[in-house]
């Protein structure tokens, strides 16, 4: 794409780690410039999944429009194709009403679809592996055979259910991208269209920073009610712990819980555990972006700072 006069601005996308602040940016933005939200988070997109997932509530969505927020039953799949299909459609919708599409979340692995396809499978995870080595220790491969023929019918087809080394990797990249293997091989490669993106990204430089914020956040989520909110959704009978819903940061870790699994205490350290363990994978994606720019959600100037990259990269558009 060649840059002319009448390029719109290109569209924001505000990236980082879970309890970073991306939602409070998203709002001063909206407070300055004319846009658009479009959700890039794979909880939210769920009914009935509104404290666990720090949904922005009616009063936020009544200041800004938002946009793949409350769009299906939990029962239901959303894939990152899926994703990358709406975005776009979003993205041309809010450009077309003279608005920016700023599109906002952690779910990695929907920007990287959006912005370059499926150009390769996620890397290993080796907690993931360790803990899946465990559970076929204790359950036998099979079990998590079974377990993936519910997850990736397809996938599991193709693989003896002793297959380890396949099985293993099958149910990694699912726990890792939130997407089947069979839908990474089917979804071809989306070529470069010429989009120009700005991208954002909110990292404390201080780890301990973000694990305090990470813990401050989880307990603040079970007193606003976050327990009844999975008792609910545990108490319908069709929900199960292998549906992408309910494997959730959070979700996954209470809903053990009343199953019996551990005591409360415990599903609280264990969604804290799993949502530092989440964040670590969320920048290791990051980090293999390109042309990010890196922001401290803590600095005084934090607003100016965002608007000023947005004003840069849409002189360069328009140029």
């Amino acid at each position: 794409m060649t840059p002319t006069s009448f390029d719109p601005p290109p569209p924001i996308l505000l990236m980082g780690p879970t309890a970073s602040g991306k939602t409070a940016l998203a709002l001063a933005l909206a407070e300055r410039l004319p846009v658009e939200i479009v959700s890039v988070d794979s909880a939210l997109v769920y009914r009935g999944m509104d404290i666990g997932s720090a949904k922005p509530d009616a009063a936020m969505r009544a200041r800004v429009p938002h946009h793949l927020i409350d769009i299906l039953d939990p029962a239901e799949p959303y894939s990152a194709a899926r994703f990358a299909g709406d975005a776009r459609r979003l993205i041309a919708e809010i450009r077309a009403r003279g608005r920016v599409p700023l599109l906002v979340g952690g779910t990695m692995l929907y920007f990287r679809a959006l912005t370059q396809g499926f150009s390769a499978l996620p890397s290993a995870d080796p907690e993931v592996r360790r803990r899946l080595e465990a559970e076929a220790a204790r359950e036998g491969w099979p079990a998590l055979h079974a377990r993936l023929a519910t997850l990736d019918p397809a996938t599991a087809a193709r693989l003896h259910p002793n297959d380890q080394q396949r099985v293993q990797r099958a149910l990694e990249i699912i726990e890792v991208s939130g997407v089947t293997p069979s839908a990474f091989y089917a979804e071809p490669k989306r070529p470069d269209d010429g989009e120009r993106w700005l991208k954002l990204a909110l990292n404390p430089p201080q780890r301990s920073e973000l694990h305090a914020r990470i813990e401050q956040r989880f307990h603040a989520m079970m007193a606003d009610g976050f327990l009844g909110e999975v008792r609910r959704l545990h108490a319908r009978g069709d929900l199960h712990p292998e549906l992408p819903s309910i494997r959730a940061v959070g979700y996954r870790q209470l809903w053990a819980h009343l199953d019996g699994e551990c005591a409360l205490d415990e599903a609280v350290r264990r969604g804290i555990a799993a949502t530092r363990q989440f964040a670590k994978r969320q920048l290791t994606w990051l980090r293999s972006e390109r042309e990010l720019v890196w922001l401290d959600p803590a600095r005084s100037d934090l607003i100016e700072a965002a608007l000023a990259h947005f004003a840069a990269a849409n002189k360069s558009v328009t140029a």
